[in-house]
Order: C-alpha cells, then sequence, then structure tokens
C-alpha cells in the first residue's frame, strides 16, 4: 500500500475511533440517564452505602461540574461525581457512582495494578510533555531523528493506557458485585448498568488503540522521510 494513503488510513482512524467510542458512551449514559433506578437511589446515596458496606467512611463525596467528569482521587481520598451522577436517580447515576467507588475499593485493597499505575504518573507526565516538544521540533526543523524519539517517549504514556485498562474493567466489575451484594440494583437494572459500565470501558480501550496507532504513524512518518 502506498505511504501516503496508509497515513490518510491511520489518521482516520486515530480521529473516528475516539469519536465513536465517545458517541456511544453519550447515547448509551443518556438513555439510561432517563430511566431512574429500582431503588430510587441518587448517586451520592448509591456511594455511600457501598463504601459504608465496604468500611470506607473515610472517603469523602463531593459534586462537581462538567458531565461524566466522575473520578476517585487516591490523594486525598475522595470521590468526585458530577451533577448529572450525584444528585440523580437514574441507572446511569447508580452505575457511575458505583464504579468510582470500585476505585476506592482497590485503593483500600492496595490493587496492585492501580498501585502502579499511580506510582509511574510523575513519569507518564514528564515524557508526555517532553514527547510533545521532541516531535514539534521534529516536523518544525525536518529532523525526523526527533520525532522518532518522541514517539518512542509517547509509548511510555501507552504503557500507561494499557495499565488503565484493567484497573477500569476491575473497577467495574466490582461496582457490578457490589450492587448486587448491596441489593441496590434488581435485574431490571442489571442489563442498562451493564451496558453503561461497557460503554465507559471502552473509551479507555478506543484512547489506547488510538494512541497506539499514532505512535506506529509517526514512526512511518520518522522512516519515510529520511
Amino acid at each position: 500500500m502506498d505511504y501516503y494513503y496508509l497515513d490518510v488510513i491511520l489518521m482516520l482512524i486515530i480521529i473516528l475511533l475516539p469519536l465513536y467510542a465517545n458517541i456511544k458512551i453519550n447515547i448509551t449514559y443518556n438513555k439510561y440517564s432517563k430511566k431512574q433506578n429500582s431503588r430510587n437511589l441518587t448517586g451520592k446515596e448509591v456511594a455511600e452505602k457501598i463504601l459504608e458496606m465496604n468500611g470506607l467512611s473515610n472517603v469523602s463525596i463531593n459534586k462537581i461540574g462538567g458531565s461524566l467528569t466522575d473520578y476517585y482521587d487516591p490523594r486525598n481520598k475522595s470521590i468526585s461525581l458530577s451533577n448529572g451522577i450525584y444528585d440523580s436517580n437514574s441507572i446511569s447515576a447508580c452505575a457511575v457512582a458505583a464504579h468510582e467507588v470500585g476505585h476506592a475499593i482497590q485503593d483500600k485493597e492496595h490493587y496492585s495494578m492501580l498501585v502502579f499505575r499511580n506510582k509511574i504518573v510523575p513519569l507518564v507526565n514528564f515524557t508526555s510533555r517532553l514527547s510533545t516538544i521532541f516531535v514539534f521540533l521534529g516536523f518544525l526543523l525536518e529532523f525526523m531523528n526527533l520525532i522518532t524519539i518522541g514517539a518512542i517517549l509517547l509509548s511510555v504514556g501507552l504503557f500507561f493506557q494499557l495499565i488503565t485498562l484493567p484497573v477500569e474493567f476491575d473497577a467495574s466489575r466490582r461496582a457490578k458485585e457490589e450492587l448486587e451484594k448491596c441489593g441496590i440494583i434488581e435485574k431490571q437494572d442489571t442489563k442498562g448498568t451493564t451496558k453503561v459500565l461497557k460503554a465507559a470501558a471502552f473509551t479507555y480501550v478506543a484512547g489506547f488503540l488510538a494512541s497506539a496507532l499514532q505512535i506506529v504513524r509517526l514512526l512511518l512518518i520518522s522512516r519515510n522521510r529520511d
């Protein structure tokens, strides 16, 4: 295949794959945001109940702005839930809140992949900034070796994304188990909960694949312009 066409194909996949994942999660999230969970519990109440059942009274729950901006911060033991999750009693809110508590449980149990991921965050941040500089200078100065170095540095971030996948999958598994164990969801909620969690997980898979292809593209550019 001609290099030019291969480059175009790679660019399209890199752009369209995360876009598709983003559309998928938004459609799924919006669909189940309109369906009330069986227990009529808000995202905050779901998180509180699971935390209590797991002896995590030291974990705080905060409300933040945005949509699907929810996260768990192991540094200060806090769960941040977006407006659409914190106060909502939907199936989506239930699933997302439980997922974030899943990360808190991982932290409590010192889940190895989470511990390792947290330890390499400073390295990932450093190499990510450095790779951007190398790639930019490589294109600007038409010095392909700099682009190659930038691509290699980006592989550290790719490794971080790879480690993130089992962390996210495990948090979703824990979320479903806790929701059932705590009696928060009933049979009619299970399908929607699973779909929301799977759609969210796919965004990480898509991000990983797009990043991997971006590295491949940069290496091909470097090789074909030498």
